[in-house]
């Protein structure tokens, strides 16, 4: 079996796809995926106990043994739920076969290897009757094949073909109900995340406004949902158009289609604005009662807030409608929730679609490349005008009349800003023809199609015919990513300072042998310690800094203010810092950091005491 697995470029921080074997150790990508958050997910766990225990003994009292199917099975631990809670067998299901080895190893150090039985296939391979995998249908459901949007992990089509073929008529289901809930909001920091916006720049002929192209105007945009931690975005950040809209839900006890559907809710908006994002989130129902729910509601609109689960697994959607809408307050309109097998999305609408008979909408696909290269955060980067502005003030103190600028960022519009203060010749690279396109677009858009000379090629690949010759003067190269931890999410505290790690002079060339450092943290706050942090911050002048990482210095309780256009790289220990301070004064934690510039590979060793090894 052959796995694609996702990899962080270190150099770009886009992500790459690689296919690996079957002889590959797949360790690290389970211990990297979301295993570890759900099984740590206290609320999740008692919520599917609570539930499979009760409709065990619904079972139970019918006089019916107890026969479970357990779709997407992953570690076991619903299975052992089962069987704990007096399920006379289940069949557990596991596509992916590392994990459901790992499954097998579980299932029998718990002891529960005569009562559960492990199956290395996907559920629609699975086969019934007495040469099958199971000889019976089973009488109770249970799956949690859910992500951020409930749906995108393909629990539509499994539920579908496990009514027909693998369960009983009128089966018990833990997870009973599942209902998808919706806010529309008008919000110019989301939209940002979607939108290319005006860019000003100050030069000395007057204000230059770099405008985007019509056709990223009217885009509508990537069709894959944004998620992300709303609890940790500013109230201030948005404002409220409607209120909280259940717009449809599924009962997992009856057959399931997994056909193009709509569903609308009419609405009265709360305030006049423009309806430019929906939040979107649901809560399954453990229960036909519904009295055992788990839900994703945001802190606002969550029924008890003191009592909020942290989990990363599981988070909430923001959609970005396919045009900023002007909506007025009082004045009724439908919102509508589409979905297919994998996908939902939204549209806004005067009248019911199913009052007016229309079909529906086809799933949003991006047509001006620019949602292609770049993802949310990058849009948002590129629309921070602040940012902008300190790139501008660089620029200003290097350029010169007779400047030749090379700008090394696919997508980037440093060049633009290069041109606009003056150099005389600019040059950009755009390593692929997606980019390319764009800033062919963008250039256009502006009147610079003939003044900026795009270049399709690697970096490395670079020649001096490239550049006509010239040498160039400036080289700017933008930050991306490097890990996918966007730390602003995640409410953290530092226990030290930060500290000066490795220093890269973009003026020199690269080195040829890997650069190393070593050093100490001190660990002057009191509390756990979890992992170290590392970013990078570009000095572009003396008195100009952009941090991809910590925006300002800690509180002094150690809150800590990350750039929301960025991810930073987290290690995590192999064992949390004890909290506790020793005797003698602070915890230090010695580190080795050796960074190989030609892959962009970063080693990272952590030591504590020399008796706590804290390798990453």
């Amino acid at each position: 079996m052959k796995v694609f697995c996702g990899r962080a470029n270190p150099t770009t921080g886009s992500v790459e796809w690689l296919e690996e074997d079957e002889h590959y150790d797949y360790h690290q990508e389970i211990a990297r995926s979301s295993y570890a958050d759900m099984l740590h997910d206290k609320d999740r766990n008692m919520k599917y106990y609570q539930g499979i225990r009760a409709a065990v003994s619904r079972v139970k009292d019918k006089g019916q043994k107890a026969l479970v199917l357990d779709i997407g099975t992953g570690t076991g631990l619903l299975s052992m739920m089962a069987v704990t809670a007096g399920a006379d067998f289940c069949y557990a299901i596991e596509v992916f076969k590392p994990m459901a080895d790992a499954a097998v190893k579980i299932v029998e150090k718990n002891g529960f290897s005569d009562k559960i039985k492990i199956i290395n296939k996907h559920s629609t391979e699975v086969t019934i009757g007495p040469d099958g995998d199971m000889p019976c249908r089973a009488n109770i459901l249970i799956t949690e094949l859910f992500d951020t949007e409930l749906i995108g992990e393909g629990a539509l089509p499994s539920y579908e073909h496990a009514h027909r073929h693998l369960v009983q008529k009128n089966c018990e289901a833990v997870p009973h109900r599942a209902t998808v809930y919706a806010q529309l909001v008008e919000s110019r920091r989301m939209w940002s995340w979607n939108k290319l916006f005006p860019i000003r720049v100050q030069t000395s002929l007057g204000e230059q406004v770099i405008v985007p192209p019509l056709e990223l105007e009217r885009c509508p945009g990537a069709p894959s949902v944004y998620d992300i931690q709303l609890n940790q975005v500013s109230p201030t950040d948005f404002t409220v158009l409607s209120n909280v809209l259940p717009m449809f839900s599924v009962d997992f006890s009856k057959q399931v289609s997994s056909s193009t559907a709509s569903h609308s809710r009419q609405f009265e908006p709360l305030a006049s604005g423009q309806a430019q994002v929906v939040l979107s989130w649901w809560d399954i129902e453990m229960d036909p009662e519904g009295k055992i729910k788990c839900t994703m509601a945001p802190f606002w609109a969550h029924s008890d807030p003191e009592e909020l689960q942290w989990r990363d697994h599981w988070m909430q959607c923001v959609y970005f409608l396919p045009e900023e809408e002007p909506v007025v307050q009082g004045s009724a309109l439908c919102l509508v929730a589409h979905h297919d097998d994998y996908c939902v999305w939204y549209s806004l609408q005067r009248t019911s679609p199913e009052k007016d008979g229309r079909a529906h909408p086809a799933r949003p696909v991006c047509d001006c490349q620019a949602h292609l290269l770049w993802n949310r955060p990058r849009f948002g980067e590129i629309n921070d005008q602040n940012r902008t502005d300190q790139y501008v003030q660089a620029l200003r103190t290097v350029l010169k009349p007779d400047s030749v600028c090379l700008c090394i960022s696919d997508g980037s519009l440093l060049s633009i800003l290069a041109h606009h203060l003056g150099a005389e010749q600019v040059f950009t690279i755009e390593n692929s023809a997606a980019s390319h396109r764009l800033m062919k677009k963008i250039f256009k858009a502006n009147h610079l199609e003939d003044k900026i000379n795009i270049i399709e090629k690697r970096p490395e690949l670079l020649t001096p015919a490239d550049l006509e010759d010239k040498k160039h003067a400036l080289d700017f190269r933008e930050s991306k990513e490097a890990e996918p931890h966007p730390l602003w999410e995640y409410p953290c505290r530092s226990r030290s300072e930060p500290q000066q790690i490795l220093t890269f002079d973009f003026r020199q060339p690269v080195p040829l042998q890997p650069v190393c450092a070593e050093g100490a943290i001190e660990l002057k706050r009191p509390g756990r310690s979890h992992g170290a942090v590392l970013w990078m911050e570009y000095h572009l002048t003396p008195d100009s800094t952009v941090s991809t990482g910590l925006l300002k210095p800690a509180e002094d309780k150690g809150y800590c203010c990350w750039n929301p256009h960025c991810k930073q790289a987290v290690y995590f220990f192999n064992t949390t810092v004890d909290p506790r301070v020793p005797p003698g004064g602070p915890q230090t934690i010695t580190y080795t950091v050796e960074f190989h510039p030609h892959t962009g590979d970063v080693t990272v060793d952590f030591t504590l005491s020399d008796a706590l090894d804290r390798g990453c």
